[in-house]
C-alpha cells in the first residue's frame, strides 16, 4: 500500500500504542511510531511496567520515556489504573501491541489483566474494538506457540506478519514485521487480517 494512501486511511485514527519489555526492538518500536506519527495517526503511549522502567544494554528506561513522550505530546500511559478509562472513556480506534512478548501474550490469551498493557488492551476491548499484535518473542516456535493460535482465533485480535529473526541462532524466536506496522493496521481497522501472516 502506498504512502499516500496509508496517510489518507490513518489520518486522525486514535492509535493506543503499547510497548512491552522486548528490549532489543524498542529501536524497531519507535521506527514504528514515528511513520505512525508521520502517516497522521493520533498516538497514545503505553508502556509496561518493565518497558517503563528497566535500563538495559539497549538503553537506559528514562531516555526511552523522554523520547516516547516527546515525541506522541503527551503522557505516557504506565499504570493499570491510569490504562483502565482507555475503553469507558473511548480514547482508542485501535490499540497496537508494539512489540508483544510472550509474557504478555500469555496474559492475553488467559485474560489476565495485571500490567498497564494488558490492562488496556482489555479495557479497549470493550468495544469490540481491534487489537493489532507484533510479536517478538524467542519462544513463539515453542510454548508461547499455542498462546498465539488461541489469539488468533479469539475476535478482535490480528496479527502484523510475523517471521523467523535467525532461524540458526534461535530456531524457536519470531518476530513481527515493524515495517508492515501501518499497513496491518489498515486491515485491521477494516476486521480483516492482512496476509499473508507468516512474512519470508
Amino acid at each position: 500500500m502506498e504512502k499516500t494512501e496509508l496517510a489518507s486511511r490513518l489520518r486522525g485514527v486514535r492509535v493506543g500504542f503499547a510497548v512491552c519489555g522486548s528490549f532489543c526492538t524498542f529501536s524497531q518500536c519507535f521506527d514504528a511510531l514515528e511513520e505512525l506519527l508521520a502517516l497522521g495517526c493520533d498516538v497514545i503511549p503505553i508502556m509496561s511496567f518493565n518497558a517503563y522502567s528497566t535500563d538495559t544494554r539497549f538503553g537506559n528506561a528514562e531516555t526511552h520515556r523522554e523520547r516516547m513522550k516527546a515525541l506522541c505530546g503527551r503522557d505516557i500511559i504506565h499504570t493499570i489504573e491510569d490504562a483502565e478509562p482507555i475503553g469507558p472513556q473511548n480514547m482508542t480506534d485501535i490499540t497496537v501491541v508494539a512489540n508483544c512478548t510472550g509474557n504478555t501474550l500469555a496474559k492475553l490469551a488467559a485474560s489476565i489483566t495485571d500490567t498497564p498493557v494488558t490492562m488496556a488492551v482489555k479495557s479497549h476491548l470493550r468495544g469490540s474494538k481491534p487489537v493489532l499484535l507484533n510479536v517478538a518473542t524467542n519462544d513463539a516456535l515453542a510454548g508461547s506457540a499455542k498462546n498465539i493460535f488461541s489469539l488468533m482465533n479469539y475476535k478482535n485480535y490480528y496479527f502484523v506478519p510475523i517471521k523467523q529473526d535467525d532461524h540458526v541462532k534461535k530456531p524457536f524466536s519470531l518476530v513481527g514485521d515493524f515495517s508492515k506496522i501501518p499497513e496491518a493496521l489498515v486491515s485491521a481497522l477494516g476486521k480483516v487480517q492482512i496476509q499473508p501472516v507468516i512474512a519470508r
